[in-house]
């Protein structure tokens, strides 16, 4: 796709947010921070603003785009929110955790939000620049992550430009994005099911509600962001579970026990390190990998965030179509 937009960076003052929120009601495309990754922002009720994301990101049609609003009170006029609802949303909004609702009748958001769908996927950000952009704008802004579809998402404005400079609007540099993978998706339109873990550790969402998540089994059948088999892929081949440096490879360790490896997601072993160096490690080392090597990266353990990790990384290492 050929470069064809001059893409301003926007400042985090009072200039800069106001100047993101007029591109994005002119219906442009603006990429901004927040606590996970970069989203790549637009008008959630202006169609053609939506399927200039889809455009820029090579984004297939199916997969839905979580809506982003500023607080509790603009996701009641898009969705139904019943106790169960409620309860999560008083817990962990703002923060990185997403719902799948009904979408009420009438909410004024673009059929491609929800690529067909019945129901919506809504997040309240807690990052301080997403929450300025937003309360600037008005409105809900669909924003997948900034990045080009099926790639390493980012989690700096430089990662933003490097694949989408030329083809958005705008991007607000707001700094590194703390918490580093994405926000966890759970669907309440009928019993509460874990359909992508992420920022929320699963264990905090079940105690809120009181009882287990179901499990998304079908994942042929698109519900929300992030459930294609093969996403957050990096250029070169990937190999999981690797406790031990293979010569001919690349390895990206996690804990003490991995000296030499190239990048080490957290030398101590702390998952919410690792969380936040994930995108930017997976970037680094796709860029220092040769034609044909091969990208190693030892055990991640499968609680907390590291059930998001894993997540991350069994989709990197999915066979691409």
């Amino acid at each position: 796709m050929t470069a064809t937009k001059n893409t301003q960076v926007f400042g985090t003052d009072a200039a800069g947010i106001k100047g993101a929120a007029a591109v994005l009601r002119a219906g442009g495309l603006v990429a901004f921070p927040t606590e996970t990754v970069y989203g790549l922002g637009a008008d959630a009720c202006d169609g053609r603003a939506v399927a200039g994301v889809y455009a820029a990101k090579g984004r297939p049609t199916f997969n839905p785009l979580i809506a982003h609003v500023a607080d509790l009170n603009q996701a009641l006029a898009l969705a139904e929110f019943d106790d169960r609802a409620r309860a999560l949303a008083t817990a962990f909004w703002p923060g990185p955790l997403t719902m799948v609702l009904p979408r009420k009748p009438g909410s004024g958001l673009s059929d491609l939000v929800t690529a067909g769908l019945d129901t919506v996927a809504l997040r309240v950000p807690s990052h301080p620049v997403a929450q300025a952009l937003l309360v600037a704008f008005g409105g809900p802004v669909a924003a997948p992550s900034a990045n080009p579809s099926g790639r390493v998402s980012p989690t700096r404005a430089d990662h933003v430009l490097a694949g989408l400079s030329g083809h958005i609007d705008g991007v607000v540099d707001g700094g590194a994005c703390a918490v580093g993978v994405e926000s966890t998706i759970i669907g309440l339109s009928d019993t509460p099911t874990l359909l992508r873990p992420g920022g929320v550790p699963v264990e905090a969402i079940e105690a809120c509600l009181g009882a287990p998540l179901s499990r998304d089994t079908t994942p042929q059948k698109v519900q929300a962001p992030g459930q294609l088999a093969s996403h957050y892929a990096p250029q070169a081949m990937v190999r999981l579970n690797r406790d031990t440096r293979d010569p001919a490879a690349l390895w990206l360790g996690f804990g003490p026990a991995c000296a030499g490896a190239e990048r080490n997601l957290s030398p101590a072993g702390d998952l919410h390190e690792a969380a936040a160096n994930l995108f930017t490690y997976l970037r680094d080392m796709d860029e220092l990998a040769a034609q044909g090597q091969i990208i190693d990266i030892a055990p991640i353990p499968a609680h907390g965030l590291g059930l998001a990790i894993n997540d991350r990384l069994a989709r990197a290492a999915a066979p691409r179509r």
